[in-house]
């Protein structure tokens, strides 16, 4: 595996079922977090409006990018 230099990763993607606790997860321990953003349109109705298109953006500390999706369930 070749060698990476720190902070060369961007677009890492992690999923979660709940965007407003990771977000209050993250703002506790120091990450600065953007807002939460609706990024384009569900393309199925979900009881959650933020359900698939809930996103949030940071960098870790090496400066590497992530993005946070909420997917609450998947059908």
């Amino acid at each position: 595996m070749p060698k990476m230099e720190p902070g060369s990763v961007k677009g890492l993607q992690l999923v979660v079922p709940d965007i407003e606790q990771a977000h209050r997860e993250l703002v506790a321990r120091g990450v600065a977090v953007s807002d939460i953003q609706v990024l384009g349109q569900n393309p199925s109705p979900t009881t959650d409006p933020l359900g698939n298109v809930g996103f949030l953006f940071f960098e870790d500390p090496d400066g590497n990018s992530w993005g946070v999706q909420q997917i609450s369930s998947r059908g």
